[in-house]
């Protein structure tokens, strides 16, 4: 496979994979006044109880919410450039090392934005979980085949920030 090939198929499968990962999940959709969030149950049960669970402040929950959806912003709004970089260099006609390097910029400066809302995060559960993230990224940024990091590794990123990161 051609390193423009390579690109690529980075580029689509990391857009379709942010795009899958960016979508709220059923239970995170709003739920219209008057309706239930839990699913119907066929039959009731004398055993259930609500359990006790701590909610978290409405500072935290408001500064998660938005760091959140931060950082979702940083990781598409990166990951276009990066599939509109390899677009242009399959038109300038880069050579592999080239387009390493540019990866390689492009995802350091994804972790060091993400990097920036880890700090900002005042939960530290989602401070702890977006500075996993940023290192993460890291670690593509210094791989030795940051496109092969792209469509394997990457596109885990935000599948697990969807599924964590939230208020």
């Amino acid at each position: 496979m051609s390193a423009t090939a390579a690109i690529r198929a980075a580029a689509l499968v990391t857009m379709t994979a942010l795009a899958a990962a960016c979508q709220p999940a059923a239970e995170d959709r709003p739920v219209p006044a008057g309706e239930s969030t839990a699913a119907p149950a066929p039959y009731a049960t004398a055993a259930s109880a609500p359990s006790a669970t701590a909610s978290p402040s409405r500072v935290t929950a408001a500064n998660t919410a938005a760091v959140c959806a931060a950082v979702d912003k940083l990781i598409i709004a990166k990951s276009r450039e990066i599939a509109a970089d390899s677009a242009a260099a399959t038109r300038r006609q880069l050579t592999p090392e080239q387009i390493n390097a540019q990866v390689k910029a492009d995802l350091a400066d994804l972790a060091d934005g993400v990097r920036g809302q880890a700090a900002r995060a005042e939960d530290p559960e989602i401070r702890a979980l977006v500075g996993d993230a940023a290192e993460r990224i890291d670690a593509g940024a210094r791989s030795s085949t940051p496109v092969r990091w792209l469509g394997s590794t990457f596109v885990e990123i935000p599948q697990r920030l969807a599924r964590e990161c939230r208020a």
